[in-house]
């Protein structure tokens, strides 16, 4: 039976799965960019939780991270149109159907990474912040 973070972190990936770009969990850099962009789901930091002592619970505000990268002639408006489609994603289902209290976007700090005879990428880490509690923090 899968623990309480991974069961969110596969819910979150599925949410993104949505998105008009290849969508990865934990995956290398490809050597080549998709068409529509792509973003590397990444699991990131659950961080030190807040814990409640009777019931004892686990409180977690856990940051996972999205690698966001697009490449081409028109790379600010594609990242651009990306980010919004991420936001819109998870704006349309804050909980992850019910398993999570809240997920939410941080703002990405985008660059421009150029590239020995092909088009630049624009890229940035888009952190993902997702609140929930669990009885173990093992579990």
């Amino acid at each position: 039976m899968p623990t309480t973070r991974e069961t969110i972190l596969s819910a979150l990936h599925a949410r993104l799965s949505t998105l008009p770009a290849t969508v990865l969990r934990g995956e290398v850099l490809p050597e080549r960019v998709p068409a529509g962009g792509l973003v590397i789901l990444r699991d990131g930091d659950p961080g030190e939780p807040e814990v409640t002592l009777s019931p004892l619970i686990w409180h977690y505000h856990h940051r996972a991270e999205l690698e966001v990268i697009v490449q081409g002639r028109d790379r600010d408006a594609e990242f651009d149109a990306l980010c919004a489609a991420i936001g819109a994603a998870l704006a349309a289902d804050r909980t992850l159907g019910g398993l999570c209290d809240w997920v939410e976007a941080e703002a990405p700090a985008p660059a421009d990474l150029p590239l020995e005879g092909g088009a630049s990428l624009k890229a940035a880490v888009v952190p993902v912040v997702v609140s929930y509690s669990t009885s173990d923090p093992l579990a």
